[in-house]
């Protein structure tokens, strides 16, 4: 944890940084769950300040994301809010079994690719976590943007193993971030899918 700045809850102590950057992850998520542009703009503020600190806790390879995070960010950002053309504006879709089959197929190839290049750097730790978390999130951060209902539940799946790992690290505010995470994504999931299929999902 980042030294500076240092907060006081209870037991629990926490930076600036940590908790900014929470602040601002779980504006973004709700927001993304409710569609609302504005998700973009504070979830590039998030991804930042979470680089900021998977560095310096050795955690590279979700250090590394975060700058594509970024980029994700400004991509969805213009994907949502542009001016519908020939085709309306951006819907909520499923993917098909082709899609889900070919982004399956691409976060192992990225979950290998990052778990041999950290494997290659010294003093990295947790390398198999790192690497499957980063490849789960680069592949839903591209699905959210395209308005894809199934980044959903890569999230879930991430969230979890990152609470896990919070813990370890005694990143406890992140941890409860990532918590909150799982709740809201799996309101997400129930919400967007009603949107698509019309039936409720509890």
């Amino acid at each position: 944890m980042n030294q500076d700045f240092l907060i006081n809850f209870g037991l629990f102590q926490t930076s600036l940084v940590e908790l900014t950057a929470v602040l601002f992850g779980l504006l973004s998520v709700w927001l993304v769950k409710k569609e609302n542009v504005w998700a973009f703009p504070i979830g590039a503020v998030n991804v930042l300040l979470s680089a900021y600190i998977y560095f310096n806790g050795r955690l590279f390879a979700n250090a590394g994301i975060n700058v594509f995070y970024f980029i994700m960010q400004i991509y969805g950002w213009y994907n949502w809010i542009r001016k519908p053309g020939a085709d309306g504006p951006l819907m909520i879709t499923s993917c098909s079994r082709r899609e889900m089959f070919l982004y399956s197929a691409l976060i192992i190839i990225l979950f290998l690719g990052l778990w041999y290049l950290l494997g290659k750097m010294p003093n990295n730790k947790y390398v198999i976590s790192d690497a499957f978390t980063s490849a789960l999130y680069a592949v839903a951060m591209w699905l959210m943007a395209r308005k894809k209902l199934q980044h959903w539940i890569l999230w879930i799946i991430g969230d979890v193993i990152m609470i896990v790992l919070c813990i370890i690290l005694k990143w406890y505010f992140i941890g409860f971030q990532y918590f909150v995470f799982t709740i809201i994504a799996s309101l997400g999931w129930m919400e967007w899918k009603y949107k698509v299929t019309g039936t409720q999902t509890y």
